[in-house]
């Protein structure tokens, strides 16, 4: 049932994208869609506004429309990362014509325990991956792996702000030449590439880097470079 009540608009023009009024609303009413914060539907939003203080460039604000009654049922559900969702695929079933050697150069490779002054991220390309690629994608070591360091790492789990300084502090000193992000298409992985943004932009650097989205079929379904904003 619709009535006239307080809701969440959002300026495109303003909103850069960054995503940080997505992670402060508890109800999951925002997403990102072509790159621009939207209200993914009004019923879950409840118009107190706990993501206008995230904003940078003040593109959200509280309106009065018509809109739905805020459910929080619909909410429950909408917090259900799609992520844990149980999905089937068909797996092939075709021989694995050969054994293929490991790329891996180095170790550790969790974000988590590789050292900022490890030799092995002297001058490096850095491939930063999420957990459950190497899971989907079958040729992670062929395709992505060969001549790179490797960190691996999950942004749903583990803590951002850790990751964000790890980053930085390898920016700052390690001389990286570029860097390739691998992600799996699911919500929660969006946010590993503004971690290493993040981690740029604390560094003071701009460094290329490439964005890879595999799908749950272990598919390559986007692949794109951006830089990295000072």
């Amino acid at each position: 049932m619709k009535r006239i009540r307080k809701i969440i608009e959002i300026d495109e023009e303003l909103c850069n994208g960054c995503g940080q009024c997505i992670s402060a609303c508890a109800e999951s009413a925002l997403a990102l869609v072509d790159g621009k914060a939207r209200v993914v539907s009004d019923n879950l939003c409840d118009g107190l506004g706990a993501c206008l203080g995230e904003c940078p460039t003040g593109a959200l604000k509280i309106i009065e429309r018509e809109a739905e009654e805020f459910d929080l049922c619909a909410v429950e559900m909408a917090r259900r990362c799609p992520s844990s969702q149980v999905v089937e695929n068909v797996a092939s079933d075709a021989p694995v014509s050969e054994a293929r050697p490991s790329a891996l150069s180095h170790w550790p490779v969790k974000i988590r325990l590789v050292p900022e002054g490890a030799p092995f991220l002297q001058g490096a390309d850095l491939l930063v991956v999420a957990d459950c690629v190497p899971v989907a994608f079958p040729d992670l070591h062929g395709k992505f792996l060969p001549g790179k360091a490797v960190m691996v790492g999950c942004p749903k789990f583990d803590e951002v702000d850790l990751y964000v300084e790890k980053f930085a502090g390898i920016f700052r000193n390690a001389g990286i030449k570029r860097v390739t992000v691998a992600i799996m298409e699911v919500p929660c992985c969006s946010g590993l590439p503004r971690i290493v943004r993040r981690g740029m932009d604390l560094a003071n650097q701009n460094i290329p880097m490439e964005v890879v989205v595999i799908s749950r079929q272990g598919k390559i379904i986007e692949k794109g470079k951006t830089l990295a904003c000072l």
